[in-house]
């Protein structure tokens, strides 16, 4: 079959050329079921203008032409060409044809999807942050599920109310209180797509009162300039020293709201001793202004009971938020936000505006998962998991490279080494790493520069290694692949 690229009908123009090239992608519409085939031809026809396979200015045969030598109806033909016109990818004059416009975008470039690499089958991955999502409960999660669907009423599949599901919202202000110390009732909980949409909904509010910047900490998050970038607030870096932000370099500042970790500082590992939860609590009220605790991985600490939530301290100071994606799976998108009930309310309605509210059925199914007690196991057996493998990770440092200093509480999902002098400098070290395809994050990469701070006043290589998704028997081959890149 092939097209002679006659032209004179009206619809169609000359072929040969650039429009045999691409012959071959629209074979397919010829053997689809009938029903089907507009759309197939339709899909192929895009396909082949937006891939270049048919170049802008080319003509296309005449509906007539293509038919025949697809064996379709003319009609079918006309509609596709009609109905590409109408979207802009071809253009077409009475008397003159049809042929490929000239102003279609090209697909842009795959970019990397940033997944854990398997370091089984690849270069050892030390990315922190990152949990073991094969631990994640799909037996469990599915049974909840399954559960949850057969009881819901049909009237809970509209839209939700935007500060969340009520059920969650009651079983979340019940589980924070218990497991986190959270001052927390369902009134003050806003349901949130994570930690991300809470910093940017409460950025939101603080913007619409007429705050112009938000204190983080140095080192910190990075993402964390770029959320608040977003809504027209600017992030000041400060300090951070071996108790967490730094309250007198907070008051040079000039910020009247600020984030903050007291209970396992990122990426440093630090906890908020008493006293400076005190002077950061005071700092709020002296300026009338806002914490907002990122309790990211708070539900993790392997040498004692985890730390209270600052936020029980002062409700009517501190944000809260949290989400479970250091617990369960990142891709779930379920957090919460709890705040002052002014500023929880003025949140809620930003979301209204936002997204509508999350999917009711992952909120349903979570609240049962919580209220079952099947979050509280899986808690359990990931703190097994995790504290196994922060032990084989500190071990394998020791024997590997001697001399390394482990800082920070027994914690998290990652841990911060100094390695010994001699490794230094820190570039030439990246450098041969990256070479070995390891995969590593420096302190270095998360200080902004307001003050050394835990970066330390000497040339070691300080490294933040994620350790959570890697099993221990990986964790030292990790460790091992690094000490021979190096």
């Amino acid at each position: 079959m092939t097209v002679t690229g006659t032209s004179g009908s009206g619809d169609g123009g000359e072929g040969g050329g650039p429009w045999t090239a691409a012959w071959e992608l629209l074979l397919p519409a010829a053997g689809a079921p009938a029903r089907r085939r507009g759309r197939v031809l339709q899909a192929a026809l895009r396909d082949a203008v937006r891939s270049g396979r048919l170049a802008a200015g080319t003509p296309l045969p005449s509906s007539r032409e293509l038919a025949a030598d697809l064996g379709v109806s003319r009609g079918l033909v006309t509609d596709a060409y009609a109905q590409l016109t109408a979207e802009g990818y071809l253009l077409s004059r009475q008397g003159a044809g049809t042929w490929v416009a000239g102003a279609v975008a090209r697909p842009v470039a795959a970019v990397p999807d940033g997944s854990p690499v398997d370091v089984r089958g690849g270069p050892a991955d030390f990315r922190p942050g990152v949990p073991d999502l094969s631990l994640f409960p799909r037996a469990a999660w599915t049974a909840a599920h399954r559960r949850v669907l057969g009881r819901l009423p049909s009237l809970a599949l509209g839209y939700p109310d935007p500060r969340g599901l009520p059920e969650l919202r009651g079983a979340l202000a019940d589980l924070l209180a218990r497991r986190r110390g959270v001052a927390a009732d369902p009134g003050r909980l806003v349901v949130c797509s994570g930690v991300a949409q809470a910093l940017t909904l409460l950025g939101m509010v603080l913007a619409g009162r007429g705050v112009r910047s938000v204190a983080v900490e140095d080192p910190g998050s990075p993402e964390q300039a770029a959320l608040f970038a977003a809504v027209g607030l600017t992030a000041v870096p400060v300090p951070v020293d071996g108790n967490g932000l730094d309250p007198v370099a907070l008051a040079a500042s000039g910020a009247r709201a600020a984030v903050v970790t007291p209970s396992h500082q990122f990426p440093t590992g630090t906890a908020c001793p008493p006293r400076r939860r005190a002077e950061l609590l005071e700092w709020a009220r002296r300026v009338d202004g806002l914490l907002i605790e990122d309790d990211y991985d708070g539900d993790f600490r392997y040498d004692r009971a985890p730390v209270g939530a600052l936020q029980g301290l002062a409700p009517d100071r501190v944000a809260y938020a949290g989400s479970v994606s250091k617990t369960l799976a990142p891709g779930l998108r379920l957090g919460w936000l709890v705040a002052p009930p002014d500023v929880a309310e003025a949140a809620a309605a930003r979301k209204r505006t936002m997204d509508l509210g999350n999917p009711v059925t992952e909120q349903a199914v979570l609240a049962e998962f919580v209220r079952s007690g099947q979050y509280d196991r899986h808690l359990r057996r990931c703190q097994r998991r995790y504290r196994e493998r922060r032990d084989a990770l500190v071990r394998a440092l020791e024997r590997h490279f001697p001399g390394t200093e482990v800082s920070g509480i027994a914690a998290g999902l990652h841990v911060v080494a100094a390695l010994p002098e001699r490794l230094g400098p820190e570039p030439v070290f990246l450098a041969r790493a990256a070479r070995a395809g390891v995969t590593l994050r420096p302190l270095s990469s998360y200080t902004a520069g307001a003050g050394e701070g835990e970066a330390g006043g000497d040339d070691r290589v300080r490294l933040v290694l994620g350790y959570a998704h890697l099993s221990a028997g990986d964790v030292e081959t990790c460790v091992r692949v690094l000490r021979a890149s190096v």
